[in-house]
Parts: C-alpha cells; sequence; structure tokens
C-alpha cells in the first residue's frame, strides 16, 4: 500500500512486525570514479554541488576507495566496480541500482547525462551469474526512479518513506514499491530546493531515523517520522543538514557510516544521542564526492 494519510500509515506501520535481521546487506556495492569531474547538467538542480571548485580525479579515487575499505574494516565485503568514462555521477551507485532478496533493481534515472549510468551490463552480468539475482529493469518502463536516493527503507519492517520531487515521479514509485516488494510506503512532498529523500533523512537499522525537519513541505511529516521512531529520531540543523549528516547509513545494528565532514558537523547533543542509541560513527573524507552533490549513503548499495 502506498498512502499520503498519515493516521492511515501510522495505523498500518503499527501493525508491522519488525525483523531486524532484514536490516543487514551481506554485502554492499560501490563504484569506483573514473576522471571524476562535477557534472553541471545535475547541478542544476542539486543545490549541494559546488560548481566553483575544481575536482581532483586522482584524490576522489582515493576517497571513494577508503570508503570502501572502511566499510570493510568495519567486517562487511564491497563489491567493487570500475567507474565509466563520462558517467562522473556513477559513483552514487545507489541511485540506480538497489537489491531485495534475490533482486536487483536498475532504477529510471532523470537527467540525460545519468541515464547511461543504467546500461552497465557488467553490473547486471554479475549479478545475473552468481549469485543468481532476478533482474527488474525500471529503465525500460515509463516513469522516474531514482531508487534509494528518492526512497528510504526501513528494511526491519519493509516500509517506504518517498519524497517526491523532480527525481521521482507516480509511476516511478509505484514501480519502485512493486520491484522492491514493499509492504507499506508513505508518500510526501520535498521542498522545491531538495532532490532526494536520503540527503534529509535515513532510518538506522529499522530503530532510529535522522531527518531535517524544514526539508518537508508538511510540517506532519516529521511527527509521523517521530512517532514512527518514539524518542529515536533526531532532528538536525541546517548546518548538519548541508554538511550531509542525514546521508548516512547504517550498516549493521550498531556501525554508523557517514563522511568526515558530516561528523564534524555533529553537535554536541546530536553525537550524544547516536551514541546513546548504541551507535559506533566510522566516517572518512569524502571532501571530492561531495563536490558533485551527494555524499556517503549515496555511494553505498546494499546487497540483500
Amino acid at each position: 500500500m502506498i498512502t499520503t494519510d498519515p493516521e492511515q500509515f501510522l495505523a498500518t506501520f503499527a501493525e508491522l512486525p519488525a525483523d531486524h535481521a532484514r536490516t543487514l546487506p551481506r554485502a554492499v556495492m560501490i563504484v569506483l570514479p573514473e576522471q571524476f569531474y562535477v557534472e553541471t547538467e545535475t547541478a542544476r538542480d542539486n543545490r549541494y554541488v559546488d560548481t566553483v571548485a575544481e575536482a581532483d580525479p586522482g584524490l576522489a579515487w582515493r576517497q571513494v576507495e577508503a570508503l570502501a575499505r572502511l566499510v570493510e574494516s568495519a567486517g562487511l565485503p564491497v563489491k567493487r566496480f570500475a567507474g565509466r568514462l563520462g558517467q562522473p555521477d556513477g559513483i552514487f551507485s545507489n541511485n540506480v541500482f538497489a537489491t531485495t532478496p534475490g533482486r536487483l533493481v536498475v532504477g529510471s534515472m532523470f537527467h540525460p547525462t545519468r541515464q547511461p549510468e543504467a546500461d552497465r551490463d557488467d553490473i547486471r552480468a554479475w549479478f545475473l551469474g552468481d549469485p543468481g539475482y532476478e533482474l527488474v529493469e525500471l529503465s525500460q518502463r515509463d516513469g522516474i526512479a531514482e531508487l534509494t536516493g528518492t526512497l528510504v527503507i526501513d528494511r526491519a519492517r519493509n516500509v517506504g518513506f518517498c519524497g517526491m520531487s523532480h527525481r521521482v515521479d507516480e509511476a516511478g514509485l509505484q514501480a519502485m514499491h512493486e520491484a522492491l516488494g514493499l509492504d507499506l510506503t508513505y508518500r510526501f512532498d520535498l521542498n522545491e530546493d531538495e532532490y532526494h529523500t536520503n540527503v534529509v533523512l535515513s532510518v538506522l537499522a529499522g530503530r532510529a531515523a535522522v531527518l531535517h525537519p524544514a526539508a518537508f513541505k508538511d510540517a506532519a511529516v516529521p511527527d509521523v517520522l517521530a512517532a514512527c521512531y518514539p524518542g529515536r529520531c533526531l532532528a538536525i540543523s541546517d548546518e548538519e543538514k548541508h554538511a550531509f549528516v542525514a546521508n548516512c547509513i547504517a550498516l549493521s545494528d550498531s556501525d554508523l557510516f557517514m563522511s568526515a565532514a558530516a561528523e564534524a558537523a555533529l553537535s554536541d547533543s546530536s553525537r550524544t544521542a547516536l551514541t546513546d542509541w548504541g551507535f559506533v560513527i566510522h566516517s572518512t573524507d569524502l571532501s571530492e564526492p561531495e563536490l558533485a552533490g551527494g555524499s556517503l549513503r549515496c555511494m553505498i548499495t546494499e546487497i540483500f
């Protein structure tokens, strides 16, 4: 069910059992940059892009590789794919590829410059070979669906939170809901200057949330999220949001990953809340990828 009604959503959400084992991916996928630069087309609708600074391709590669090693150091395998020339935003692979157990979903991108990212046969071949995933091609259908950029998922309850923008439309939302096998999705509107839900909201291992309240058109949305995770819903400041604090991801019940800039921006109260809730923060410098308007969570494709 997809709903915009807060009462209907909360009533249904309360009935869904939480299986926290489902939140744990068996591995993650990372696409390394190839001659990284800032794409000017996607900068038109992404307020977080830095169009002034000149990207350093070598440093970008080293930073993304360091991210892969950081995840591995926490005990989670990382499948690396080489980047493609002319696809600098391909490092933000979670916009294009998503998995649910036994299924690979390929998204449908809004910007023409990003659409070729969905054509990668090497990524398809790896998933379809061993372990033998079913392929669902949203890129071949009508609709815009930038997957877990637009759709934040509580895997424990199989629930989606989709913030509508020009990076997802109604057909794309319906297709994602079905392809990812969700039981319930809450649909709401982001403010016009926001492009992806995962920049303003993260659900952490199905037991907490991080959000920026002012990013939602309807002021009731943060209250709904707070009701979903009572006592464990962290409202962050403008400064924290712009440093990509909400673009974090929990890859275990306790291991929380964010960029070094995000960790540096954490207020004392935010850090205390996260640690009191049992999260251990891991961070790494992603200053070069962040020039392109995305951060750590955008670069992590979970493999379930």
